[in-house]
């Protein structure tokens, strides 16, 4: 690695995703910028990831062992991370262009703590299905802070890029640790910067949307802890709400 603190840490966690790591890295080599660092976090793969990973020159550092779950292996990268701003990228996600590490670093200052922006959703195929904001109730705002988060995830995971220094541990003990995470990352920020770019491919799925009950339960702890109980009650009847009349304007559409 060139520079000790590059201004970037890309952080990709997978598991058996031999397949989908590779598309992802593909993306992330791809990239015209050079100031940045590929860190991969894999859980013990049998699959071929380890030899896999020890080939490629552009992951700069990687693990391959056991882990307790998703948001244990997420919690090594942070603490693996030298870069300035920290940004996971999902094993089946990439980036979405070239010049995408190019378009956060141009906004990047000393003052920034949060970047932000848009995903494309796609299917196995790859097919762009569309934003995030089209397909789903969750519409991206303009000006995004912690307070936005009361219904729920607001920004994609993979397009909010966070300083490192403010960053903290994810709880490992809850399916939507991701909005914990974020809410706690825009408590702490000092300046939001919406990129208004797509900044990545986001692959349909995930372990929110495989265990959709639990996670919804999850969310409710997750949100009541930070908003309040009564807040909570009422931002989630809206939830329930808002989620028939999206299934009746997309009726017959494609949506997430």
């Amino acid at each position: 690695m060139k520079n000790v603190e590059p201004a970037l840490s890309i952080i990709t966690v997978c598991y058996n995703a031999l397949e989908d790591l590779k598309g992802t890295l593909a993306s992330v080599d791809a990239q015209t910028a050079s100031d940045f660092e590929y860190i991969v976090i894999d859980g013990g793969s049998t699959d071929g990831t380890p030899a896999y990973l020890a080939s490629q020159m552009r992951v700069d550092q990687y693990v391959s062992e056991p882990d307790r779950g998703l948001y244990d292996a997420m919690n090594k990268g942070i603490q693996m991370a030298r870069g300035k701003m920290i940004w996971f990228m999902n094993a089946g996600d990439r980036l979405m262009d070239s010049d995408t590490v190019n378009q956060i670093l141009s906004v990047q200052g000393e003052t920034v703590d949060v970047i932000y922006g848009e995903v494309m959703l796609v299917d196995e195929n790859r097919r762009h299905l569309g934003t995030r904001s089209e397909l789903s109730v969750q519409v991206l705002p303009k000006d995004l802070d912690w307070k936005s988060m009361r219904f729920g995830m607001r920004v994609c995971h993979q397009a909010f890029i966070v300083r490192r220094s403010i960053v903290p541990l994810y709880m490992d003990n809850n399916l939507t640790a991701d909005i914990d995470w974020v809410i706690r990352c825009l408590k702490k920020a000092n300046q939001v910067v919406n990129t208004d770019c797509v900044l990545a491919e986001y692959l349909q799925g995930g372990i929110s949307k495989q265990h959709h009950k639990q996670s919804m339960l999850d969310r409710y702890e997750v949100l009541k802890s930070h908003f309040g109980f009564f807040p909570n009650i009422v931002n989630h009847a809206w939830i329930l709400v808002r989620a028939q009349l999206f299934k009746i304007q997309r009726w017959g559409k494609p949506r997430y």
